[in-house]
């Protein structure tokens, strides 16, 4: 595991410029070899001059290509991936899902009221109105309906764009997913729930209308949550 205030990025750069560093001290341990070993032979002094004037030319050399390596391979390694990386069509769909997901999210709340109210004509409900209010839409506009709805199964389609993700986002984009699954579920149980809402001892209008304000508190956090995947992933919505 990397120290908490080092990213990958940082710690494979120090340890390059570690190799690097080890790499040019060698250079000079060879030179430093030679000359020593050299010193001790008098009668060749003029083979020792020329002999050291090459170790340093080649010194000179290797160092130079050890680090135009390193400032080769430590720009690679530091520059950053585009935004915008080709992506498998699986990948492409379920982007489209996650934006399409959040604006049929944002519809349902901003026609509330109208979305979650059920009017029978010519047939009266159990109070006598014609018209009552259920949150048992929400199940729709949360994939929990159909299989081609767009946030059928998202948060195994959230994961599967996970190699997208910057690395310094990872966490925020593991939590949204987290919390859209558990706001959906909860969302989806209180629909569930107020449609037996009258029905149940002790149940009424006011029992319906608690439970239409969980659902919508569960949808507004997994819509917040979505808006944090696409800012994260840079997809327009």
């Amino acid at each position: 595991s990397f120290p908490l205030t080092m990213t990958k990025t940082t710690f494979y750069y120090a340890l390059l410029l570690a190799l690097c560093q080890a790499s040019v001290s060698s250079a000079w341990v060879t030179v430093a070899n030679n000359n020593v070993n050299l010193s001790y032979n008098k009668q060749a002094q003029s083979f020792e001059t020329k002999l050291y004037a090459q170790d340093r030319r080649h010194f000179v050399t290797s160092s130079l290509s050890i680090i135009g390596s390193c400032a080769l391979t430590g720009t690679t390694l530091l520059t950053p991936l585009p935004s915008h990386a080709a992506t498998s069509p699986q990948q492409q769909k379920d982007k489209d899902n996650i934006v399409k997901g959040y604006n049929r999210l944002q519809y349902l709340l901003d026609n509330w009221v109208d979305k979650t109210t059920v009017c029978k004509i010519g047939q009266e409900t159990t109070f006598g109105d014609k018209c009552e209010r259920t949150p048992v839409v929400v199940m729709e506009y949360l994939g929990f309906k159909s299989t081609s709805d767009p946030l059928f199964k998202a948060d195994t389609a959230m994961l599967r764009l996970k190699d997208l993700v910057p690395s310094d986002r990872e966490v925020d984009f593991y939590d949204a997913v987290d919390a859209f699954a558990q706001n959906a579920e909860e969302a989806s149980s209180m629909a569930f729930v107020s449609s037996w809402g009258e029905a149940n001892p002790g149940g009424g209008k006011d029992r319906v209308a608690l439970f239409i304000e969980r659902a919508k508190n569960n949808v507004i956090a997994s819509r917040d949550a979505l808006k944090t995947i696409i800012d994260i992933l840079d997809l327009k919505a």
